[in-house]
């Protein structure tokens, strides 16, 4: 197997190696022959695993948690080009200030030290596993590749969208959209100045959880505006999450705007900025400038609009990383779909390439009704367990499972102390409102990657809820004090 580094390309192979049993890597930057990244027993198999979030990592947490014969348990190891595993269904509440960065973005090197996986921080820069065509000599090989490298957003899409929207699927989107909304929020403190305005483009889950966290924040400060070209909003979440999302949106200074696609994002001229109408204007927004956002109708009946923003968060579309990592010369090693997805097996292995696995986003697996399975937490959390095993079983020579998806149901937040969850065993009940905040933040304490890292997370948000809940009953008390 071979996969490339930015500025050196690594050759996955066994070699004996001297000092401590680690990874040993060159430290020449010389362009020039290929340089080994040599795994310090070349007897015992080897797991690499592109791609460090939920597939990734469960991945080499599931492999680390098996019983292995003494001879068989893999040297694993995990790349990723960030520091730190990301707990995306949580970046919202970075913005709410539920959460803390170290809480939902712990390192790797935190997660992993009490394992035998090893960590390296790089990007993948080129792909080329040779397992469906090659066998050493005396038997199988016992190297095995994991892809699970997810999807990145798909920013690209109209004029000006590259330039000034901002996508939120990392924690640097998260971290950018909080620094910006401090940014606007400190500019109009204590100012008679108009409202922050945030345009949001897509309605899916991502779209209205931003939309829900950033009314509640801004509150009568500023306004969003909702887009989606589709007539409702989360068309393929459950009824219920949908019902309970529309209530929510419907309620705050939120502006919906369906059945309409974005033709263009342009900066405003001085003319067309209303906010230069304020006196004050200048002293407000400084070197910021307004965004006008052109919107077409999607269908006949409603007419073309031009939207005004302060910002522009962009949630639709993402597109795999595959396709841009195979190798010129050999384009369609790694089979892929449309969508640029790698076709797997119903064991997860890849078609065609026996020795490599793909998860998550990377890949393109279908449930029995033909549906290809959607892009979430969910799906790819459950098939680390599998890929586990069947990592497990390959290298013991066992049969391999099929993987076989459970939907155990949909949450979603709509605020500090909102949120709706309808689970799939029980038809027709959704929890709404502080309760289903309440379990969705219990059920993704429980996700969380290692047990040490549950319980400190447990206790954090423990505090936290205890402190709020003293607070909320405090001003209670003192309300009802001071009323006449």
């Amino acid at each position: 197997m071979k996969f490339g580094l930015p500025s050196r390309l690594f050759r996955l192979m066994a070699s004996s190696s001297s000092g401590d049993g680690g990874f040993s890597r060159p430290t020449s930057t010389d362009e020039g022959p290929m340089p080994i990244y040599s795994w310090p027993d070349k007897q015992r198999p080897r797991v690499c695993i592109l791609g460090g979030g939920f597939g990734g990592l469960y991945t080499a947490l599931r492999l680390e948690s098996l019983v292995w014969p003494n001879d068989k348990k893999p040297q694993v190891m995990l790349v990723d080009q960030s520091d730190r595993f990301v707990f995306k269904p949580m970046l919202y509440e970075l913005l709410s200030g539920e959460v803390d960065v170290w809480e939902i973005a712990p390192s790797f090197t935190e997660l992993l030290k009490n394992t035998s996986v090893q960590f390296v921080k790089d990007s993948v820069k080129l792909l080329r596993p040779s397992d469906h065509f090659r066998r050493d000599s005396g038997g199988s090989c016992t190297a095995r590749l994991v892809l699970a490298l997810g999807a990145e957003a798909k920013i690209d899409v109209v004029p000006g969208s590259a330039e000034y929207a901002i996508p939120f699927t990392t924690l640097d989107d998260a971290l950018k959209v909080e620094s910006q909304l401090k940014m606007l929020e400190r500019r109009r403190f204590g100012k008679s100045s108009p409202d922050i305005q945030v345009a949001i483009v897509g309605l899916g889950y991502s779209g209205v959880e931003l939309a829900a966290t950033i009314s509640e924040r801004l509150k009568n400060k500023g306004i969003v505006q909702a887009i989606n070209v589709q007539t409702t909003i989360c068309p393929s979440a459950p009824p219920g999450n949908r019902d309970a999302a529309l209530k929510v949106l419907e309620s705050r200074n939120i502006q919906l705007f369906l059945g309409y696609f974005v033709n263009c994002i342009r900066e405003a001229s001085a003319s067309e900025d209303s906010s230069s109408m304020v006196t004050d204007a200048k002293e407000v927004n400084g070197d910021h400038k307004k965004l006008l956002l052109e919107l077409q109708p999607a269908q006949r009946g409603i007419q073309s609009q031009v939207l005004e923003a302060d910002m522009v968060l962009w949630t639709v579309g993402s597109t795999s990383q595959i396709p841009r990592l195979q190798p010129p010369d050999a384009p369609y090693v790694i089979p892929l779909n449309g969508r640029g997805q790698v076709e797997t097996e119903e064991t997860l292995q890849v078609k065609g390439h026996p020795r490599t696995f793909a998860i998550g986003d990377s890949a393109a697996l279908r449930d029995p009704s033909g549906k290809l399975l959607p892009a979430t937490a969910q799906v790819a959390f459950q098939q680390a367990d599998f890929a586990g095993w069947n990592l497990w079983a390959a290298i013991n020579d066992r049969p391999l499972l099929p993987f076989r998806f459970q939907n155990l149901g949909e949450m979603m937040t709509l605020g500090r102390s909102d949120a709706a969850i309808t689970a799939s065993f029980i038809e027709g009940l959704t929890l709404e409102g502080p309760l289903g905040h309440a379990a969705r933040k219990i059920v993704y304490c429980l996700r969380m990657p290692t047990d040490e890292h549950r319980v400190k997370v447990g206790i954090s948000w423990f505090t936290k809820t205890a402190v709020d809940s003293l607070a909320s009953l405090q001003n209670a008390v003192s309300s009802m004090l001071t009323s006449p």
